[in-house]
């Protein structure tokens, strides 16, 4: 019988966020008997913690910098014995910190675009370097992946010479079913149950824009007072957020809670999910409140406009002023919750036909396949 081949799969960092979810995903549904998965992460973490419950070996070494050169010698080190047959780098820092050690040791490098590094929010200084590393990281790979169809166009507009294959990132179906999860976390968390719970569950990190949406729901409180918001995750944002909820007055319904592995008792306690990122590559904790058939509103960006359709399985903000756009669609789900449900129902309908974790495991294989046989 033939011994699985070994992979090495990078991922920035050990705190749990949409790519770190992605490759969960991946390592709970890849063929083990074909595949022996060694998981290399720049930081600890839950989610290294998960992989190592999971019996994945998974190994630290610390940055938190792309094209950091004072690991390069330990990252190679530590990959040598292995002799790996393929690496799959997930995001820029694990992507820019492989291709060393991928080059020296002749090992085929895939690199997953979970969002482009650069975009048009930055300074034209820090957006040029961005684009100038995306390009190198991306011509120096073997295969080049793209989470969503919007990511690979956005990354086309900027490196000419890109080119990707597209697979949609996907969930766990059977673990995101409304019809089995019951949640006990609106009483957990002392949260009424006759107020709408808007729900943000997602890294406090300044891409993912909870101070806008802590903005937003300021005024759209103003207009109801039967809302209460419940934001989850961790970040260098988080303290930032809680002194401003105190700062605009919203404290009292706010509630701000770390980290959690129950996601899908958290999503069934919520009425709606607010997701409004400045850039994205396919929102997985979108998908996954799409999969609780929640009702759902995202800024217009790469990756979220893929996925909702607007009025029809969620609502799409965009304009100048995103947090009073915002505000207006809170406002306008909390007031009619027969919308909610249609929004919701479609949404889940539409995750079940596209999304599925499984499936995406299994395009991902096929890609990993089609480079063994090159080599």
């Amino acid at each position: 019988m033939n011994q699985p081949i070994n992979i090495l799969q990078c991922i920035r960092q050990g705190q749990v966020g949409g790519g770190e979810t992605h490759l969960l995903s991946l390592m709970e549904n890849i063929d083990r008997n074909k595949y022996n998965p060694v998981v290399l992460s720049f930081t600890e973490g839950p989610m290294v913690d998960a992989l190592r419950k999971m019996g994945i070996h998974t190994e630290v070494i610390y940055t938190e910098k792309p094209f950091d050169v004072s690991i390069w010698g330990k990252v190679a080190a530590f990959a040598k014995p292995y002799k790996f047959a393929l690496i799959h780098a997930h995001g820029t820092r694990a992507a820019s910190n492989l291709l060393w050690t991928a080059k020296r040791q002749h090992i085929p490098l895939i690199y997953t675009v979970h969002g482009w590094s650069f975009h048009k929010e930055q300074s034209p200084l820090v957006f040029n370097l961005r684009v100038m590393g995306e390009r190198l990281i991306t011509k120096l790979s073997s295969t080049n992946i793209s989470v969503s169809k919007s990511n690979q166009e956005s990354g086309r507009q900027e490196i000419s010479s890109f080119t990707s294959v597209v697979i949609n990132n996907g969930i766990d179906q059977i673990k995101f079913n409304p019809a089995t999860v019951t949640s006990t976390v609106r009483r957990e968390l002392n949260i009424p149950d006759n107020v709408t719970l808007i729900g943000f569950v997602a890294r406090f990190t300044e891409h993912k824009q909870p101070l806008l949406l802590l903005r937003a729901f300021a005024k759209a409180i103003a207009q109801n007072t039967q809302l209460h918001l419940l934001m989850v995750g961790e970040g260098d944002q988080r303290h930032e957020g809680e002194a401003l909820a105190k700062q605009l007055g919203i404290d009292t319904h706010v509630t701000f809670s770390n980290f959690r592995s129950d996601v899908p008792q958290v999503l069934a306690a919520i009425d709606v999910y607010v997701l409004p990122s400045i850039w994205e590559g396919l929102p997985i904790g979108l998908l996954e409140a799409m999969a609780m058939a929640k009702a759902v509103i995202g800024t217009n960006v790469d990756g979220t406009r893929e996925i909702i359709r607007h009025t029809q399985n969620g609502l799409l903000v965009q304009g100048t002023d995103i947090s009073t756009s915002l505000a207006e669609s809170i406002c306008q789900l909390a007031a009619q919750p027969q919308l909610r449900d249609a929004l919701g129902q479609q949404a889940r309908a539409d995750i079940i036909h596209d999304f599925s974790a499984a499936e995406m495991t299994r395009q991902i294989e096929q890609v990993y396949q089609s480079l063994i046989s090159k080599n």
